[in-house]
């Protein structure tokens, strides 16, 4: 039994997502900073009939995001699929005319190193497995610069560049990297932007293995 572990772990899409992979035979780890809220989703999966724990961790702090996802493979198996999509902090999302050099701190270790020690720390397990996925979930800003946000506009176009990159270098290794831009809100009611039809999407990209970006609905516009 492989693992799927999910990094921003949440009510929404996230748990939608823990439930489908679990539902699919994944034993599922949970990261996020809250372990309250980790407790709250893991207990709910579990009550489900899927294999979940939660795992607290800060993808601010590299220590605590290796420690995590180290600790998820020992304890649950390895990791196969591994899904990063926290949410960016509010003050990452200042108009850029506002936007100091020091405010950028923050959202690129958020979208670029905090990505960068996560598949560093799980690619020697995939490739032991022989086969892995990693998963990149944004906003339409990694493809459409909004000046409203620069921060999350420049992290994550850098975020992308570095998934894409890993795409190509990793094909010939079984491992697929992807990424599902959303562009618009996530809501209950949304027919593509659902958190069960967005989850249900990610599960298709992992089994389907094909292009790099794939969008949940058309940009607006």
């Amino acid at each position: 039994m492989t693992t799927f572990a999910l990094i921003g772990a949440g009510p929404g899409l996230g748990l939608a997502t823990a439930r489908r992979f679990g539902t699919a035979g994944h034993t599922v780890a949970l990261i996020s900073r809250s372990a309250q809220n980790l407790q709250e989703i893991a207990g709910g999966l579990t009550r489900d009939g899927i294999q979940a724990r939660g795992f607290a961790a800060d993808v601010l702090a590299p220590t605590s995001l290796t420690t995590a996802l180290r600790a998820a493979a020992d304890t649950l198996g390895p990791i196969e699929i591994l899904q990063y999509s926290p949410v960016p902090r509010a003050d990452f999302m200042k108009p850029v005319l506002d936007t100091s050099p020091d405010d950028l701190d923050a959202p690129l270790a958020f979208s670029i190193k905090g990505p960068v020690i996560a598949v560093n720390t799980v690619l020697p397990g995939m490739r032991e497995l022989g086969r892995g996925t990693l998963l990149f979930v944004n906003g339409s800003s990694a493809v459409r610069p909004n000046p409203n946000v620069a921060g999350t506009s420049i992290a994550f176009a850098a975020e992308s560049a570095y998934a894409h990159m890993l795409h190509d270098a990793l094909a010939p290794q079984n491992i697929h990297a992807a990424q599902l831009i959303i562009p618009g809100a996530i809501r209950p009611d949304a027919e593509h932007s659902s958190p069960e039809a967005l989850a249900g999407r990610l599960y298709d990209i992992h089994l389907n293995r094909d292009t790099f970006r794939h969008y949940a609905e058309p940009l607006p516009g």
